[in-house]
């Protein structure tokens, strides 16, 4: 009973702390303000409910789920979408890049190494799955 007890507090702490995150991060609302679908919000935030669940089913979920292979590759571009939109919004919440930047002198080629960021991870992730994942 204590280690239930125990379990069911450490998840409220856990989901506390990254819907906290989210917030914080802005992401939902800057996704509504980016697409225009302000009057969306219920479906934004079903989504993301499901979305928990559907991963505490896959954490602690006794039975497998089949995938195609098409299947994977959907679950790895949401996942990458995710991961991207997170990180995004952290550094755009901090500023990190335009205060670099204007730090270090480069402030006029923002764009350009912004887009040099993003096609190197791109490129590393790409080479990471196909030579060392396969």
């Amino acid at each position: 009973m204590i280690e239930a007890l125990i379990g069911l507090a450490s998840g409220i702490a856990v989901g506390t702390g990254f819907v906290a995150f989210l917030t914080v991060l802005g992401i939902v609302p800057r996704l509504m303000q980016l697409s225009h679908s302000e009057e969306k919000l219920r479906h934004y935030e079903m989504a993301v409910i499901l979305g928990v669940f559907f991963g505490i089913y896959l954490s602690f979920g006794d039975f497998p789920i089949e995938v195609t292979i098409i299947g994977l590759i959907i679950w790895g571009l949401l996942h990458g979408i995710f991961i991207g939109m997170l990180a995004a919004a952290l550094t755009e919440v901090l500023n990190v890049f335009p205060l670099l930047f204007k730090r270090i002198g480069v402030d006029g080629f923002l764009f350009t190494l912004l887009m040099a960021l993003v096609l190197g991870k791109i490129a590393g992730s790409l080479f990471q799955w196909i030579i060392f994942v396969r």
